[in-house]
């Protein structure tokens, strides 16, 4: 339960504003401005001023923005937030201050049917579009047949989906997409890893399908018969689809839903316990003296040869004394950064198996600060189709549908590290 709603560009201006309790003023914006937007200090996205609470998210240039001065739950307001950033991305693409600004009647629009009295209400993407368009003016019958479409859909047991969708090739996409996050000491023992990691799905079925959907981990792996042993695949965190019938994942490891049409988040799990690491670097850097710091760095590859690592880039840390850096590399393509005060090393693509080499040599400009240097982490970024982290896999997706038509499904997995994740101590 909320008492305001508003939308912030990232100079504390209102784009957007709406009260639904007489416990708030329009005032109430003054504050948020002066505490939050123009406080560089504030780190938390809750922060309660007096019996008031600010629950704010940064989505590009703007502050999507809850107040509530009721006891609210933290995780509902947060993902009401997130519904509604996913509601406009779906319309209009993006949620920046200029998309804001070119939709901000259909934005008012939107508000207004997902939440009620401060309450939120249906936010199911393809019900709203079924009555929030920018089409034509239909007639009056076409408008009472859909209404009442709309009504059904709003109000039944499945009301994410249409029962009458039609495709003419039925097709389901499954993307396991896992981001890795890692932190390895100067000596080589991992400190963190573990696994976030997301289903996305794209359903484009006929009809009202009823997927069946089966994973393997820790617990089927011991019932069958070659044991759960190092490839035992533990999850933790486990978050479903609200159209996921959960009475037999415990059991089975398999869940049944009918899904949404078009794309979706199935499921989002994290995993803390054997942890595949695709890549390992071995840093050896070496001080001499004050003047000279050398640096001989090899990465090998741990997964199949049939596969390889895209986009892989390492940022190797400099001192901020440093002049220049010869760099020489074995593979991809290795440079000073001197604006960042790193080396920053890409490699466009790396084969399963194989190893990679850098060697430079960092020469540095004499100071009369006697303090060490810090030695911030290497950072990797990197992609690798077809493995996952986990070890977790798609073992079956079946549809079952009154028609009994045929559906293609295709599964692929993507592992990556990003923005700082994969971190390695030298």
């Amino acid at each position: 339960m909320i008492s305001g709603f508003f939308i912030f560009n990232q100079k504390g201006e209102v784009l957007i504003s709406r009260l639904y309790r007489t416990d708030l003023k329009r005032s109430i914006a003054d504050v948020f401005r002066i505490q939050v937007v123009s406080n560089s200090d504030v780190r938390s996205p809750i922060v309660t001023l007096g019996s008031t609470s600010f629950f704010h998210v940064r989505v590009n240039n703007v502050y999507v923005l809850a107040v509530t001065k009721c006891n609210a739950n933290a995780a509902l307001v947060f993902e009401f937030c997130y519904r509604f950033i996913g509601i406009a991305k779906s319309y209009f693409g993006k949620l920046d201050e200029e998309s804001v600004k070119n939709n901000f009647v259909l934005i008012y629009e939107l508000i207004d049917e997902i939440l009620d009295f401060g309450f939120p209400q249906n936010s199911e993407i393809d019900t709203l579009k079924m009555y929030i368009t920018t089409e034509g003016v239909k007639s009056e019958m076409a408008v009472r047949e859909e209404s009442s479409k709309i009504t059904l859909q709003a109000t039944g047991n499945v009301s994410w989906r249409r029962s009458d969708v039609k495709y003419r090739k039925n097709e389901a996409f499954v993307d396991v997409v896992e981001l890795v996050n890692l932190m390895m000491s100067s000596n080589g023992a991992v400190l963190r890893a573990d696994v976030d990691g997301h289903i996305q799905m794209r359903a484009y079925l006929s009809g009202e399908p009823e997927c069946k959907f089966g994973l393997n981990d820790k617990i089927m792996l011991e019932k069958s018969e070659r044991g759960a042993g190092d490839s035992a695949v533990e999850l933790d965190d486990c978050q479903f689809h609200q159209c996921v019938r959960l009475n037999k994942f415990d059991s089975e490891r398999a869940i049944s839903f009918i899904p949404p049409d078009g794309e979706f988040e199935l499921m989002r799990y994290r995993s803390t316990s054997n942890v595949n690491l695709p890549l390992r670097v071995h840093p050896i850097v070496t001080e001499h003296g004050r003047s000279r710091v050398e640096y001989t760095i090899a990465v090998k590859a741990n997964f199949d040869p049939k596969l390889a690592a895209t986009d892989v880039v390492l940022r190797i840390p400099t001192p901020l004394n440093t002049t220049k850096v010869d760099v020489k590399v074995s593979h991809g393509k290795g440079k000073y950064v001197p604006g960042e005060n790193h080396l920053t090393w890409k490699v466009p693509r790396l084969q399963g198996g194989s190893e990679m080499s850098l060697t430079a040599m960092a020469e540095l400009t004499p100071t009369t600060n006697r303090q060490a240097w810090a030695r911030p982490p290497i950072e990797v970024d990197f992609q690798v189709l077809m493995f996952t982290a986990s070890g977790l896999l798609v073992r079956f997706l079946k549809v079952f549908e009154k028609s009994n038509y045929h559906s293609v499904k295709w599964v692929r997995y993507l592992t990556k590290a990003e923005g700082g994740t994969y971190q390695i101590r030298f």
